[in-house]
Parts: C-alpha cells; sequence; structure tokens
C-alpha cells in the first residue's frame, strides 16, 4: 500500500504516542513471544513452559532455574536498534512523537535515542537487591559467576525490575501511558497482538481516529483503526520520517 496519507497524517501532528511489543525489537533479532518463531514455541531443556517460568511465584519458589532460563531466553546485551527504533527516535526529535510505549524490557528505544519511554513491563537494564534495594545494571546479571545473582554488599538476592506474571504494572508509568494515550492525536500501533491485558486494554482508551495498527497479524483492534498495515515496521515507520 501507499503510505502517502498516513505519511500525511503523521506530518501534520504534534501529539503522536507509539504503543509497541515484542514485534518492535525482532527486526533487531530479539524472538517474539506468539509467533511460529516465538519464545512460547521454541522447545528448551525445562520441563516448565516460559509463561510458569516467568511468573513470580517461579522467581520465589525455584530462583535458579529462573535464572537459567533469564539469561539465555530474555537477555539480548548485543541487541542494536532497528530501523523502527530510529524512526521513533527521529519524530521526538522532529516534535511530533510525545511518547513511546513499550511491552518490551531491552531498552533499544532509549539505546536509538528516544528520551519519553515508558516501559511497561520494566527493563532488563534496571535490576534491585531484594533485600537493602541496592542497584545494578545489567552488567552484573550477566557477569555475575554465581547461579543466583546476589548483591555484592548484602549477600540479598537481586532481581530484574521487570514485571512477572502474577506482578502489577508499575502505577505511575501506568497512568503516565493512560494519561499519554487519552490525549494523543495520533496513536501508532506496532509489533503487538494486543491480547495481553492490562497492557493491551490501554489501546481503547484511545480517543481520536487516527490509529495506525502495523502488526504481521490480526488484532482485536483491527476494525477500530483508520489503518492497517501488514509490512515490516522497520520499513512503514522510516517511510513516515
Amino acid at each position: 500500500m501507499s503510505y502517502e496519507e498516513v505519511k500525511r497524517i503523521v506530518s501534520a501532528s504534534r501529539n503522536i504516542v507509539f504503543f509497541g511489543g515484542a514485534g518492535t525489537s525482532t527486526e533487531s533479532g530479539i524472538p517474539d513471544f506468539r509467533s511460529e518463531a516465538g519464545l512460547y514455541q521454541t522447545k528448551t531443556k525445562q520441563t516448565y513452559p516460559p509463561e510458569v517460568m516467568l511468573s513470580r511465584s517461579f522467581f520465589t519458589e525455584h530462583t535458579e532455574q529462573f535464572y537459567e532460563f533469564y539469561r539465555s531466553k530474555m537477555i539480548y546485551k548485543d541487541a542494536k536498534p532497528n530501523a523502527a527504533h530510529v524512526a521513533l527516535a527521529q519524530l521526538e526529535r522532529d516534535g511530533r512523537l510525545k511518547a513511546v510505549i513499550t511491552q518490551n524490557i531491552d531498552g533499544l528505544h532509549q539505546l536509538a535515542g528516544s528520551g519519553s519511554v515508558l516501559e511497561l513491563h520494566g527493563s532488563v537494564h534496571r535490576n534491585r537487591c531484594m533485600s537493602c534495594a541496592k542497584f545494578f545494571a545489567l552488567e552484573h546479571i550477566v557477569a555475575s559467576e554465581d547461579a543466583i545473582p546476589v548483591c555484592d554488599e548484602c549477600g540479598g538476592t537481586v532481581k530484574p525490575e521487570v514485571v512477572l506474571y502474577e506482578e502489577m504494572l508499575d502505577e505511575a508509568v501506568l497512568e503516565q501511558a493512560i494519561a499519554a494515550i487519552s490525549e494523543a492525536d495520533v496513536l501508532i500501533v506496532g509489533g503487538t497482538s494486543l491480547t495481553v491485558n492490562p497492557a493491551a486494554g490501554l489501546v481503547g482508551l484511545y480517543r481520536g481516529d487516527n490509529l495506525i495498527l502495523i502488526n504481521k497479524s490480526s488484532t482485536p483492534y483491527d476494525s477500530q483503526a483508520r489503518f492497517v498495515i501488514r509490512d515490516s515496521i522497520g520499513k512503514v515507520l522510516n517511510s513516515l520520517c
């Protein structure tokens, strides 16, 4: 399809919000969750499904197994921003994009230069001791020789600041995301199946008539979108700059 009308709408707006999921980072070599090549379809030596291993109760009861899976399947420290991340950062510099709301935990939006990023599910780059709350960067998790990373001050277990299953979203981040989507002129949704709540439900708070969906598979919001685009998210967003 021609992106001329989409580009015209994006160019005319000064209040764009982007809402993205795992598909935003697949072009950086990070697998998504539910596609045929996604994490939930990947066979591992673990006896538990990924959804279980990424739960708070599993972290609590099987911390060593959690970290074995987490380190091998959730951390991609060498991944680089792709064309989608770069385009969004450019839209922000141009004064058109007000916020990036992401379900991803990889930090690639910030690495590409985006400043206004709301991470609904946290980040692998932030980790804290559960006993004394000391902060640790990703390198501490990666470089630790212990099966379970521990605090170098008090010896407590270090937990990633990512939102696991059974945990609540950060209330402050959620409120900012609600406000941004509710006030947006244009909402671009990309790389997400929009099936995981409460994050997916945020799209329903959009009040405008310029909902743009970029996703390779159908979503529950396709019928409400002004444009539904089945193409590379990097290619599409780059064409809108």
